[in-house]
């Protein structure tokens, strides 16, 4: 299995994943947004989760090499129709939570191509354009959270949420990162973090609602958690 993370990972990180069985892909510098983002993957990417075959959109303005790798490691993609640009909204245009059956953004700010390849879905529009990396998935109704607006918007649907206060999550040149950044789901039940829990504030209430759900944190670094701009599989 393939993910996506950001180039500035080290080396420790991506030994962690090698031996979860991972085959790590680096996303690259984008110079049209801020440092503090531009190798995140959920703002450069998207795993569409809607074909039978493995699928993503990718910012249009990608490196070719990105391309390359993509097709030497039959990763099908489409591109985006709008350009990144360091400023909102122009730098969220594909940081949208996708899951099985939901499409969750500020849908006036999604990029077209990416909503037209999520008509199947049922859409929710949240008031948070970052919304990927404000919200870690753990099951298809379950999620973790630090932003009131999203809670209030999918309370509505049902979703089982966990929300947490901001902070206490590093992200080097800003004040602090999201929750939604931090990691990400590796297999059925476990879920791999930038970071340990037991160096996190709220990893106590993180590690209960995982195992309400039978989901095994894992670290793949010591100390804080660090949002890396979410990890991404396929």
């Amino acid at each position: 299995m393939h993910c996506f993370v950001d180039y500035r990972i080290t080396k420790e990180e991506l030994l962690s994943l090698s031996k979860l069985d991972l085959k790590p892909i680096l996303v690259p510098k984008c110079n049209d947004v801020y440092d503090a983002i531009n190798g995140h993957p959920d703002i450069q990417l998207n795993v569409l989760k809607n074909d039978s075959f493995n699928k993503i959109i990718i910012q249009r303005n990608i490196s070719e090499n990105f391309k390359e790798i993509l097709k030497l490691n039959d990763i099908n993609y489409i591109v985006s129709k709008n350009t990144l640009s360091n400023t909102y909204p122009n730098d969220i245009i594909l940081n949208s939570l996708i899951l099985e059956n939901y499409f969750i953004h500020t849908l006036k700010y999604s990029d077209e191509n990416l909503l037209n390849s999520q008509n199947s879905k049922i859409h929710i529009d949240v008031p948070q354009g970052y919304t990927k990396c404000s919200i870690l998935p753990v099951r298809e109704k379950a999620l973790i959270t630090s932003d009131k607006g999203i809670f209030n918007s999918l309370k509505n649907y049902d979703f089982d949420i966990l929300l947490l206060p901001p902070g206490d999550i590093l992200l080097p040149s800003l004040n602090y990162g999201f929750i939604g950044g931090v990691g990400g789901m590796v297999s059925n039940n476990k879920m791999a973090f930038f970071g340990d829990l037991d160096s996190y504030t709220w990893g106590d209430q993180i590690k209960k609602f995982l195992f309400k759900y039978d989901v095994l944190p894992i670290a793949l670094r010591k100390g804080n958690l660090i949002d890396r701009g979410s990890l991404f599989t396929l």
